[in-house]
């Protein structure tokens, strides 16, 4: 089979406002984008089309993930394609991928084999610069905030408490912990300790994913809060002076970009918040607009349902009052073996041989996750259906034994699927099996309610989602949401950031792990973005640097100069 690059490059595109007439856009609704290709939607179609009748709407969610990755946005994509073939409009949304981890000419982040998005060049590199002007943002934000400190610091902030970082579209690990503001008051300023973190884990991005208009952007940028002053009291950014300035870094990157699949689906591209720190789902701007463009609105949300499905439910639908019809479930059979925990997979490397044998009794043995992952869904009234991701070397019987798990576990149905190789022609089934859910009646609820004290609402997540028996906080996660709860917070949802390969906060439990104590070893507050995010997990010990000679004799001047060496 030929590359993803070289299908991508054999694709037969029409102009982009070909695709728009598909979603009843008129070319005035567009602003062309470097090719015939790529546009940025205006968002007052947002107003001219609220008459409209709602698409339904279906999120893409999967079983937790191993480190191959189960093809999630493939799924999407082939499932968007499908809905042609059975006579259905509809409009994909999906997050823009980051440089940093997945940085190169490839698959993975728009699809892949015959269920992409396209041109595969432009999604994979920079797209409209809507990660860069999210980095200028968060970045000038960073710079103000010591320049605030350089000059006297008026607002009398704790420089300690600060916890608002500069950013980079790279996985630089080297810049995760520094020192700023050496060199001297008029060079470097007031010298602290600091880093830098990926351009998409900043709150600007969360914001962006999450605001509904203009003005809505404006006001979350001013709520940030960057630090705390002396006196315990939130410094924002709208105190530091630097909220209108970020809105108009972001005007152009407000608007969600249009593209297609290899057959011509409309594709939303906008946000791409991490689904382990952030909410992890696409812009609520894009599915606002998507959801009166077509029969069907399908998205996507990060790793599996026990994170990124449960953001989308939780924060995501709170905030954009859209109310979700039905949820795909993508599992593959490699991951279920994977979930027995028989095998040791690495990504890169070959899957062990006998991974690839028939064995039904690995499948049912890992099927856990599948159940758990169904029930998730459940909780949230939503119906489910199961997507087979198949490869060539599943068996027939082995996909069998999953369509029978996936229905008596509580799932619409099961479909396998083959977009990967054929493209919508391979997923025809599941999107049968997709209308008939998001047509039989449910009753959409949340997890919790946000009037709950915020360690109640942790703990409905960690114990109905995840399968933990109770949740233990350190001294310094008490004392936070404490502070938070003060501080007029603590009717924020909750956006749990743990790991994606497991259930619970330890990667190395597979499967469904249940009765285990879920550990948050911090809590932090993303006020502009709109939800608390407890960091779950054992604390982790750093590992000792390389001796230098006098090194142990480092220290920094008041003027902020490096000291002490010989």
């Amino acid at each position: 089979m030929l590359s993803d690059l070289d299908i991508a490059q054999k694709a037969k595109l029409k102009h982009i406002s070909e695709i728009a007439a598909q979603m009843e856009l008129e070319p005035d609704d567009l602003d062309m984008y470097g090719s015939s290709h790529v546009a940025k939607i205006k968002l007052d179609v947002i107003k001219r089309n609220e008459d409209k009748p709602n698409a339904k709407y279906i999120d893409v969610t999967a079983v937790t993930p191993t480190p191959l990755g189960e093809g999630k946005s493939t799924t999407l994509v082939g499932l968007g394609q499908a809905m042609r073939l059975i006579g259905k409009r509809s409009v994909i949304t999906m997050r823009q991928p980051s440089q940093g981890p997945t940085f190169g000419i490839k698959g993975g982040a728009a699809g892949g084999g015959y269920s992409q998005v396209v041109p595969m060049e432009t999604f994979n590199l920079h797209l409209t610069g809507d990660i860069h002007a999210v980095s200028a943002a968060n970045n000038l934000l960073a710079a103000m905030i010591d320049n605030k400190l350089m000059r006297g610091n008026p607002l009398n902030i704790d420089p300690y408490s600060i916890t608002w970082k500069r950013v980079v579209d790279m996985n630089d690990r080297a810049l995760r912990n520094i020192i700023i503001g050496l060199g001297g008051k008029l060079d470097g300023g007031v010298p602290r300790e600091t880093g830098f973190d990926i351009a998409v884990a900043s709150e600007v991005m969360a914001i962006l994913a999450l605001t509904t208009s203009l003005q809505d952007m404006r006001k979350r940028f001013g709520e940030i809060v960057v630090a705390m002053t002396n006196d315990r009291k939130p410094v924002t950014a709208e105190m530091i002076g630097a909220a209108g300035a970020m809105t108009v870094l972001m005007i152009d990157a407000l608007r969600p970009t249009l593209m297609q699949t290899l057959e011509n689906t409309p594709a939303i591209i906008h946000a791409g918040p991490f689904a382990n720190i952030a909410h992890g789902n696409s812009s609520i701007l894009a599915d606002l607009i998507g959801i009166k463009c077509g029969d069907y609105l399908l998205t996507e949300s990060g790793f599996g349902a026990d994170i990124g499905a449960e953001k989308f439910f939780n924060v995501k639908c709170r905030y954009s009052g859209l109310k979700p019809d039905a949820c795909v479930l993508v599992a593959t059979i490699r991951a279920l073996k994977a979930h027995s925990g028989k095998y040791n997979i690495v990504a890169g490397r070959k899957l062990p041989p006998e991974m690839l044998e028939l064995n039904v009794a690995d499948v049912e043995a890992g099927a856990a996750n599948l159940r758990k992952q169904i029930e998730n869904i459940k909780l949230h009234g939503v119906t489910p259906v199961v997507a087979i991701n198949a490869f060539d070397s599943d068996h027939p019987e082995e996909i069998e034994a999953v369509k029978k798990i996936a229905v008596e576990a509580g799932a619409l149905g099961a479909a396998a699927t083959y977009h990967w190789q054929k493209g919508g022609e391979g997923s025809v089934e599941l999107a049968e099996m997709v209308v008939e859910a998001a047509e039989t009646p449910s009753e959409f609820r949340f997890l919790y309610e946000l009037e709950q004290p915020i360690t109640d609402k942790i703990e409905a997540i960690a114990t109905k989602i995840y399968g933990a028996s109770r949740v233990r906080y350190t001294p310094e996660a008490g004392k936070q949401i404490r502070s938070y709860e003060k501080s007029g917070f603590g009717n924020l949802p909750i956006c749990m950031a743990k790991t994606h390969l497991s259930l619970s906060h330890d990667p190395a439990l597979r499967g469904a792990p249940s009765g285990f104590v879920f550990p948050v070893r911090e809590v932090r507050a993303s006020v502009g973005a709109g939800f608390i995010y407890p960091i779950c997990g054992e604390m982790r010990t750093m590992p000792a640097l390389p001796k230098t000679p006098g090194a142990e004799n480092i220290d920094i001047d008041a003027e902020g100069n490096i000291v002490g060496l010989s």
